[in-house]
């Protein structure tokens, strides 16, 4: 399948699933046909960006829901939660807003990257070396990092030619295809998370630096799974920041999950057990595990992770069965500099990079997969708890492109 072709089905969503919710319409009473209509002429416009009260209700709602990303009293927190966080259970979100979403958390990104690109198209009507030299300044300002951005230079320069491109008009499409190819290199499944059939108990260890927004990762992934039909029980490893047990119960509570945990300053190697042995009883299908994440002694913490690891192991031969490495987005290439290490120590199987909307510097997303070879699982588009979305390589460079791709499109079409 081509590129745009895969990008006209995310941005709109599958013409086949369309085609069944029109015939399933058709089949309903004339009232509630118009209902129908009118119920999604609605949700278009509540997740239409260019509306402006729709930018300023989302404003709102991020000022009233801050990210936990520092402890706060138990008490005041479960208070300014509403009970619809724990009850309601979200419907399935359509290919279009999640796209939406993508192109929203990388505004920041796209606000900087895209209008240099821009300019350099305006200045550069020709497509020659010089435009080549200052694309990849603008690159590599965008932490797409050095590697990534010789890679798709020569991947670039060898397309002009076969192509016998000579102006650059729709080269954004163009740098757009080669960025998806370089991140996918061939391979599927990418956010696939391995998850275990048949009844067995998943295992999914989450590592990472304090201050990342781990926790609250937790609780996100959390409520994707159990929204998904799947029984979640989350475990305290990190017994060594002041509050982490109890934000991470917090969070179990939001969600409506049992968090197993002991005293703080325990043995994580020793809640790890009791929380194993506890889902097993229980039947629970995914335990997450939170732990330490101190960087003050390298060698003390990956020896406490190695021990964490080598008890899981124990009680279940395969597990860890997903070892999540969380990294803040905002950081550029102090996060790609934290992923090495954590590399070096545990088997990191994928990435969730935090807080994507709140940078400029959006393009470290390739730095980490070119270098390192680890696949971004989940990226952090907001402070809602289902801004945390699958990865996903057509959406990510629609959220860099948006306008120019949309006008390729547009093109294609005609």
């Amino acid at each position: 399948m081509s590129f745009f072709k895969r990008l006209k089905e995310k941005l709109a969503g599958n013409s086949e699933q369309q085609e069944q919710h029109d015939q399933q319409v058709d089949l309903l009473p004339l009232d509630e046909q118009v209902q129908e209509e009118n119920r999604l002429i609605e949700t278009v416009e509540e997740e239409d960006p260019n509306s402006e009260q729709i930018v300023e209700k989302e404003q709102e709602e991020t000022i009233e829901q801050p990210a936990i990303e520092e402890i706060q009293p138990v008490e005041e927190e479960i208070s300014n939660q509403s009970d619809t966080d724990v009850v309601e259970q979200p419907q399935k979100e359509s290919a279009w807003s999640i796209t939406q979403k993508f192109k929203a958390g990388l505004e920041k990104t796209r606000n900087s990257f895209t209008s240099k690109v821009n300019d350099l198209v305006a200045r550069y009507r020709k497509v020659d070396e010089d435009f080549f030299e200052e694309l990849e300044d603008v690159l590599l300002q965008a932490d797409v990092g050095f590697e990534t951005v010789m890679e798709l230079m020569d991947k670039l320069r060898f397309e002009v030619q076969r192509q016998n491109i000579k102006d650059t008009n729709g080269i954004q499409a163009i740098i757009s295809e080669k960025l998806v190819e370089i991140y996918e290199s061939g391979e599927e499944n990418l956010t696939e998370l391995n998850i275990q059939q048949s009844g067995d108990l998943t295992v999914i260890l989450f590592v990472g630096v304090n201050g990342v927004g781990k926790t609250t990762t937790i609780g996100k992934l959390a409520h994707r799974l159990k929204s998904e039909g799947k029984s979640v029980m989350l475990a305290a490893g990190d017994t060594f920041r002041a509050g982490a047990i109890e934000q991470l119960q917090v969070w179990g509570d939001r969600v409506g999950v049992e968090v197993i945990a002991q005293s703080e300053g325990s043995d994580p190697a020793a809640v790890m057990y009791d929380a194993i042995r506890a889902a097993k009883n229980r039947g629970v299908d995914i335990l997450i595990c939170d732990t330490a994440g101190r960087l003050q002694n390298k060698v003390n913490l990956m020896n406490e992770l190695e021990k964490v690891h080598r008890v899981i192991s124990r009680e279940i031969p395969d597990a860890p069965h997903e070892v999540l490495l969380a990294l803040d987005a905002t950081t550029g290439q102090n996060a790609l500099v934290q992923a090495q290490m954590f590399k070096e120590a545990t088997n990191v199987t994928g990435i969730v990079l935090t807080k994507l909307d709140g940078t400029a510097k959006g393009g470290i997303v390739l730095a980490i997969r070119n270098k390192l070879r680890i696949p971004v699982k989940f990226v952090g588009l907001g402070e809602k708890m289902d801004d945390l979305q699958p990865f996903d390589a057509e959406r990510y460079v629609y959220g860099l492109f948006a306008e120019g791709l949309e006008k390729e499109l547009k093109k294609s079409e005609e």
